[in-house]
C-alpha cells in the first residue's frame, strides 16, 4: 500500500481546544496562552513558553506529550499551518427561542466546521494502517452505543458492500455473544463520542485479550476506548459537549460518519476492480428484485 503524506502540517489549536479542559493545571495554562497568542508562541522556546505562561519548560514538554505530538517542535509547526489558513467559521451555540434561519445557518456551520477540524486531525500513517487492517479482515464488527449506534450501523452497510463480514451492534450482550469466538483475523470497531462509554470500552477490552485487532473512532485523546485501540482514529466535536443540544449528537455523528466515509472510500480505491465486481454484482440482484 501507498501512503501518501500530507505535507502541510494543521491543527494545532484544534487538538489545543479538544485536550485543553482534560490536561493538569501547569498544562492548561500552556494551552490557554497559546490559543491566547498563537502569533507570539509559535516564535517561543519551551524555555520561554514556560515563563509567558508562568509554568516551567518541563511542562511544556509534558504538554506536547499529552497532546499525543512528537515535541513541541511538531506543535509549532501545525499552529503555524493554522494561522496560514483564511479564517473560518466558529462553533455557535443554538439557544432556546432562536429563529427558524437562525438554526438552520448555525447548524449548518458547526457541521462543516466539525468535519473540516476533522480532517485536521487525520495521521495519515494511521489512516493507512486502519485501512490495510479492515482490507485484511475476515470478519469486521462495528459497536457503538445511542447516536453511535447509528455510526455503527451505517459503517455496517457501507462495508457489506466490499463482500465483507460485517455486523453492527448497538446491545453489550449481544456484541459480547458476538465476538466471543473472534481472533487475529477479526477486527472489532469501537465507536464513541466521548470514548467513555462503559458498553463500548469493555467490548473494545474483550475483543483485545481475544486476540482481535481493534479500532476506536473517539475524540481527540486518550480514554478508556482508545486504551484497548490498537489504532484511534479521532473526531473534533468537543465544543458541542456544552450546548444545551448536546443529546442530539448533531456535529459529532457527522464528523464520526465522515470518518467512516474517508475509511470507505480508501478501502474501495485500495480494490477498486473487487470493489467495481461487488458493486455490479448487488445491482445485478436489485435489478432482479425489481424485475428489470
Amino acid at each position: 500500500m501507498v501512503i501518501w503524506m500530507k505535507n502541510s502540517l494543521t491543527g494545532g489549536l484544534v487538538i489545543l481546544n479538544e485536550m485543553k479542559d482534560k490536561l493538569p493545571p501547569s498544562e492548561r495554562k500552556i494551552a490557554q496562552f497559546i490559543l491566547d497568542q498563537p502569533h507570539e508562541a509559535i516564535h517561543c522556546t519551551a524555555s520561554q513558553l514556560g515563563e509567558l505562561s508562568s509554568t516551567s519548560s518541563a511542562a511544556v514538554m509534558r504538554l506536547c506529550k499529552s497532546l499525543g505530538l512528537k515535541g513541541l517542535q511538531e506543535l509549532k509547526l501545525r499552529i503555524s499551518g493554522d494561522l496560514q489558513k483564511k479564517p473560518g467559521s466558529k462553533y455557535r451555540d443554538i439557544q432556546p427561542g432562536e429563529q427558524p434561519d437562525s438554526i438552520v445557518e448555525k447548524v449548518t456551520s458547526n457541521s462543516m466546521q466539525a468535519i473540516n477540524e476533522t480532517t485536521e486531525l487525520v495521521d495519515y500513517e494511521t489512516l493507512a494502517r486502519a485501512v490495510e487492517v479492515l482490507k485484511n479482515a475476515r470478519r469486521i464488527h462495528f459497536f457503538g452505543v445511542g447516536a453511535s449506534g447509528i455510526v455503527a450501523q451505517d459503517a455496517q452497510q457501507k462495508f457489506l458492500r466490499m463482500n465483507k463480514s460485517t455486523s453492527a451492534f448497538t446491545d453489550l450482550h449481544n456484541a459480547v455473544m458476538n465476538i466471543a469466538n473472534v481472533d487475529e483475523q477479526d477486527v472489532v470497531f469501537g465507536i464513541s463520542f466521548s470514548g467513555e462509554t462503559y458498553e463500548t470500552a469493555k467490548v473494545m477490552e474483550i475483543a483485545k485479550e481475544k486476540g482481535a485487532k481493534t479500532i476506536s473512532l473517539t475524540r481527540y485523546g486518550q480514554s478508556p476506548v482508545t486504551n484497548s485501540a490498537d489504532i484511534s482514529l479521532f473526531i473534533s466535536a468537543s465544543r458541542e459537549i456544552p450546548a444545551p443540544f448536546r443529546s442530539g449528537a448533531t456535529s459529532s455523528r457527522l464528523a464520526q460518519l465522515h470518518m467512516i466515509d474517508i475509511l470507505f472510500v480508501n478501502l474501495v480505491t485500495e480494490q477498486y476492480e473487487q470493489a467495481s465486481a461487488y458493486f455490479n454484482e448487488i445491482t445485478d440482484v436489485m435489478n432482479q428484485l425489481k424485475g428489470k
